[in-house]
Formats: structure tokens, C-alpha cells, sequence
């Protein structure tokens, strides 16, 4: 019975991360329109909610176009990798405590290794092959160029985000992401910790989804429309869908580990119920990681984008430099307390 449902919660997350991945497009169009004092869309259905479903179905009845030179295998394929390891990463997750239905109780994480934390790490590492494949298989200069940023800035990038990560996990001791939760409920959230490691680790959050102001990878003015410029139909889709639940598992990910997870202080001591308090603690994590939904719609509707050159040299030559300052400010910190 445990496993029908940790089957069933494995089911309704993937239903969920593809329903908010397409819901964000619409909160990201409307967030625009705020900024710009816009109103959105408003056509397809009522306050255009309907809006996400109109544009999955114009992406199904497009011409599922393949250019007569590409390389029609990994033409496929890079869309492919690039959508089922956007998927892949949210089942380590702790979205909330343990729920109890009748005798059966289970977590509301997918699965719980030890190394969880280095399995996210890994499945990301694995989705720039989907981006490089698509580029180089399109035999186009201007998918190809977009690929070749899109891997040097993830790689980059993703070496000062460890390092973030590094002075985390020798603070908590634990590379599990439930144990970095349970850290922080008992000694506070991790970003009273660890700011520097935070602000490091959400600014390599931005490269890693190629998000504004480090779109590169996809900048219109100069690759037309980068590494997906020969991609229509569903395959286009899977790239545009890979994006946003990349954003969507990054805005989780920041949330377990600086803020707590689904963790509420003072949650504990008001005498409710350990199924309550769960679903609060699962109301409270999707509030967090909508903010920072929110957080990477705004940045890329206020902020312009950054050079290549100025996108290199900050990961290089600022953040990874940074990185190690923390390290050795944690190390320090922690050897003159613990000895």
C-alpha cells in the first residue's frame, strides 16, 4: 500500500511540475504586462486562464518542420534529454513532512538518497547534452553558436554553484535534501548561514536556466533564436516546457536549501495535528518556490542583458572566487566553534 502511494504522490508531481511549468508562461506574460503596464492576456477563456491550453494546442497542429541537413536522430533526441531531465530532478525533493492516510504513512518526497543534493547536480550536468545535441544537429551557425554558450556558461557557472553548495553541506553535514531541512528546523534557515552562499547560488540559478540577463544561449539580436532556431512543433516545446520547469525546480531548490523548505517556525508548538501540520508545511514550500518564480520573471523584465564576455567573466573571475571566500569563512567559522 506505501508504494501505491508513493506511486500516486510520483504521479500527481509529475502532473503538477507540467501544469505549473505551463502555468508559469502564462504568470510570466502577465507579470510583463505588470511591469509594463500592460494588461496580458485576456482572451482565451476567462482572465485568459485558458491561455497556456491554447498555445499547447497551436504547438501540436504546427508543422513538425526537419531541416534537410540535420542529423534527424539527434535531432530528436536533444529536445528529448532536455525535457525528461528537467523532469527527472524533482523526485528528491522534500515537498512536505510525512502524511498518514488510514495505517499507511509516507514522505512526500519521491525518493530520499543520501546524495541528493549531488543527484540534482548530476541530472542538471546531463540536460546541457539535450541543448548541445539540438544545436549541433540542426546544422545551423546560429543553433550552433547558441549551443556552444549555452554549455561554457552552464559549465561555468555550475562550479561556483557547488562551491555554494559546499559550504552548506559542511555546515549541515548531510548532502540529503531532507537532512538540510531538517537542519534548518532546528537551527534556523540557511540563509541566515550562509547569505553569500545564496546570493552565489541564485545568480548561477539564472545561467543555469538561461534566463535573463544571462540569456546568451537564446539571444534574439544576434542568434535569431539560438541553440531551438530550427525546431517548431512539440520539439520546440520541449525546450520552451524545459525551461520553465527548470525554473520551477531551481525556485524549489532554493527554497529546501536557504529557506527552510516546507518548514513554518512556530508551527510545531500550536498543537495541530501531524497531517495539518504536513499540508500546511506543503502549502508553505509551493508559496516559497512561487516566489521565486516570480523573482526570475521580474529580474528578466527589469534587468538588461549582460555581454558574453561580462556573463564569462563573472562566473570566472567574480562568483567562483567568491565561492572560495565562503568556503573558507565557513571552515573558519565553524573549526573556531566546534574545534
Amino acid at each position: 500500500m506505501t508504494l501505491t502511494l508513493t506511486a500516486i504522490f510520483l504521479l500527481a508531481l509529475f502532473v503538477v511540475t507540467l501544469s505549473v511549468a505551463a502555468y508559469a508562461t502564462y504568470g510570466e506574460r502577465k507579470v510583463a504586462a505588470f511591469l509594463q503596464d500592460r494588461i496580458g492576456p485576456d482572451r482565451a477563456g476567462p482572465f485568459g486562464l485558458l491561455q497556456p491550453v491554447a498555445d499547447g494546442i497551436k504547438m501540436i497542429m504546427k508543422e513538425d518542420f526537419v531541416p534537410a541537413t540535420a542529423n534527424r536522430r539527434l535531432f530528436f533526441l536533444g529536445p528529448a534529454i532536455a525535457m525528461v531531465t528537467a523532469l527527472l530532478t524533482g523526485v528528491v525533493i522534500p515537498w512536505g513532512g510525512t502524511l498518514t492516510i488510514g495505517e499507511h504513512t509516507f514522505n512526500l518526497q519521491g525518493t530520499d538518497p543520501e546524495i541528493g543534493i549531488l543527484y540534482v547536480f548530476a541530472i542538471v550536468s546531463i540536460g546541457v547534452y539535450g541543448i548541445m545535441l539540438g544545436g549541433w544537429a540542426s546544422n545551423n551557425k546560429y543553433a550552433l553558436l547558441g549551443a556552444i554558450r549555452a554549455a561554457s556558461q552552464m559549465v561555468s557557472y555550475e562550479l561556483a554553484m557547488g562551491m555554494s553548495i559546499v559550504a552548506l553541506v559542511m555546515l549541515t553535514g548531510t548532502l540529503s535534501l531532507s537532512g538540510i531541512v531538517a537542519f534548518q528546523a532546528e537551527h534556523g534557515w540557511g540563509i541566515l548561514y550562509q547569505p553569500l552562499g545564496f546570493i552565489i547560488f541564485i545568480v548561477c540559478a539564472f545561467a543555469e536556466c538561461n534566463r535573463a540577463p544571462f540569456d546568451m544561449p537564446e539571444c534574439e539580436t544576434e542568434l535569431v533564436g539560438g541553440y531551438h532556431t530550427e525546431f517548431s512543433s512539440m520539439k520546440l516545446g520541449f525546450y520552451l516546457f524545459a525551461e520553465y520547469i527548470n525554473m520551477f525546480i531551481s525556485s524549489a531548490v532554493i527554497s529546501t536549501l536557504y529557506f527552510g523548505g516546507y518548514h513554518v517556525p512556530g508551527l510545531d508548538g500550536l498543537g495541530l495535528s501531524p497531517n495539518a501540520v504536513t499540508l500546511i508545511g506543503l502549502a508553505a514550500m509551493f508559496l516559497k518556490t512561487f516566489f521565486f518564480l516570480f523573482v526570475f520573471m521580474w529580474v528578466r523584465w527589469s534587468t538588461p542583458r549582460f555581454r558574453f564576455d561580462q556573463l564569462m567573466n563573472l562566473g570566472w573571475q567574480r562568483l567562483i572566487p567568491l565561492g572560495v571566500i565562503n568556503i573558507l569563512i565557513t571552515g573558519g567559522v565553524y573549526f573556531a566553534l566546534h574545534g
